[in-house]
């Protein structure tokens, strides 16, 4: 584990236990305008990033490196130890310590798995190390849910993955994250693992927190960053980090869409043209209710549930408002920030997407 500092600016340092909470309340409206980090360019051996590609003095454009993809805990510990022993400390750089930050996916990379990497560059700092790790994890599939169906393409991924500033991509097996078979022992999400996803999909959540928990273990990262459009397993994540004392900063980053609002998923592969025009009533919802806002909670939830109800062939699983803290329903006289979920199927496929909503009382 790389030094750290108290202070190290708005993408530096860690959250304290109650930091990592308490941004849940403002973090999600705060973190939708941020600016992406630049990009840097990794070096193949899990080295230090080098910079965006560019032209030399003499010389055409360096191509961007491949990042190092290792599949063992012993091939991952030794990528990680190569780095710590040469990362540089805050005293040459200058700009503080470089720090190991890590992103977890299933694999099936996007843009917006590619702007959670952007974003670990700029998080990692300079000389920084960023791991992104593939894992389509079992323990968060339900019975009938698609495991075996779920898209999967290394290669390719590992190719997308060279432009954005990824060193190393850890994708291992199943017998190497569950070495001895299926754990006995996993984490609890408690009473926000039952709720909304947790209604729809039991043991979903944890299953997540299982597995976050067991990379948080073997990649060791200084700060670990999350899609706000999973914004369940983001409050999650950073509730069990707080609850268990992890050492690791937990960052959200803003859901990326298509031009026509659509939040970005693998999942969005399964819909047809016209299937995925009628997914477009799920954004089309969470807008009108983060405009309704000001009228009260009531009114959000009226004016999101007007647009859903109108659209045919999506079959709601739930619209929620709720407190980002808790994940708790908010009351009819709530004022302040609250989070507008909506989960629904779209033909096979199952989307879900999320809004921050600024409500104001309105009752007397």
């Amino acid at each position: 584990m790389t030094p750290r500092t108290d202070d190290a600016g708005p993408m530096g340092g860690r959250d304290t236990d109650a930091g990592n909470l308490v941004r849940g309340a403002d973090v999600i409206a705060a973190e939708e305008a941020a600016e992406s980090g630049d990009a840097g360019v990794a070096s193949g051996d899990a080295g230090v990033a080098s910079g965006d590609a560019a032209a030399g003095a003499d010389g055409p454009a360096v191509p961007p490196a491949r990042p190092l993809v290792v599949r063992t805990r012993n091939d991952l510990r030794e990528a990680l130890v190569r780095w710590t022993m040469s990362a540089p400390i805050a005293s040459v750089t200058g700009e503080g310590p470089a720090r190991r930050a890590v992103v977890m996916t299933m694999g099936a990379l996007h843009e917006g798995h590619l702007e959670l990497v952007r974003q670990a560059r700029a998080a990692a700092g300079p000389g920084g190390q960023v791991v992104l790790t593939i894992f389509v994890n079992p323990l968060q599939f339900g019975e009938g849910e698609d495991l075996e169906a779920y898209p999967r393409d290394l290669e390719g991924d590992v190719e997308k993955l060279a432009s954005v500033g990824a060193d190393v991509v850890f994708a291992p097996g199943p017998d190497v994250v569950y070495p001895y078979g299926d754990p006995i022992v996993r984490v609890s999400a408690g009473r926000i693992g039952r709720v909304l996803e947790g209604e729809f999909r039991p043991g979903h959540m944890d299953g997540v927190l299982t597995v976050v928990l067991k990379l948080l273990h073997l990649v060791r990262p200084d700060v670990a960053l999350f899609g706000q459009k999973d914004a369940q397993q983001l409050l999650a994540v950073r509730r069990m980090v707080a609850d268990l004392d992890l050492d690791a900063e937990i960052l959200g980053v803003p859901t990326v869409r298509d031009r026509d609002g659509l939040a970005l998923s693998s999942r969005n592969a399964y819909l047809s043209d016209a299937e995925r025009e009628r997914a477009l009533a799920l954004s089309r919802a969470l807008r009108a209710g983060q405009e309704a806002g000001p009228g009260g909670a009531a009114e959000v939830r009226r004016a999101a549930s007007e647009v859903l109800n109108a659209a045919e062939g999506v079959d709601v699983d739930y619209l929620a408002l709720v407190d980002p803290i808790t994940v708790d329903d908010v009351p009819d006289d709530h004022s302040g920030p609250a989070l507008l979920l909506v989960a629904a199927r779209v033909g096979t496929t199952r989307l879900i997407d999320n809004q921050t909503v600024e409500v104001s009382s309105q009752v007397t």
